[in-house]
């Protein structure tokens, strides 16, 4: 079994301001129409799940990157959250060997955070 690692923070006020310069352009070219639609319905903290999610990208890109061998797209990664509320992460391509990821977010006033954990299977 090997274990990757990834990990990212961000600003939030980052985010709201790329939002409120390129709007739709921003969340279509970053966001699922579905994380599009749960972030919309968070209202005062929009801009902090927004955020959250953009640092998940990033943290599941850094664990998965030396498993990756073409070009993606923001969008082929996204958040998601089962019955509970607990988030998880859905791949639009597949990864041979990956067993499973792992992922918690966490944000507060300022920041954004998003560790994830992915294990392979080892050949």
């Amino acid at each position: 079994m090997k274990i990757a690692n990834g990990t990212d923070i961000i600003e939030i006020r980052r985010i709201k301001k790329c939002i409120d310069r390129n709007g739709d352009k921003f969340l279509k070219r970053i966001f699922t129409d579905n994380e599009i639609r749960y972030c919309e319905s968070r209202k005062f903290q929009k801009f902090q799940s927004y955020a959250v999610r953009f640092a998940a990208k990033e943290a599941v890109y850094k664990a998965l990157s030396d498993y990756i061998d073409f070009e993606y797209s923001w969008r082929d990664f996204e958040v998601q959250n089962n019955a509970l509320g607990k988030p998880k992460i859905k791949l639009n391509f597949q990864i041979a060997n990956l067993e499973s990821i792992e992922i918690s977010l966490s944000h507060c006033k300022e920041y954004a955070i998003a560790n994830v954990v992915a294990i392979y299977k080892e050949n």
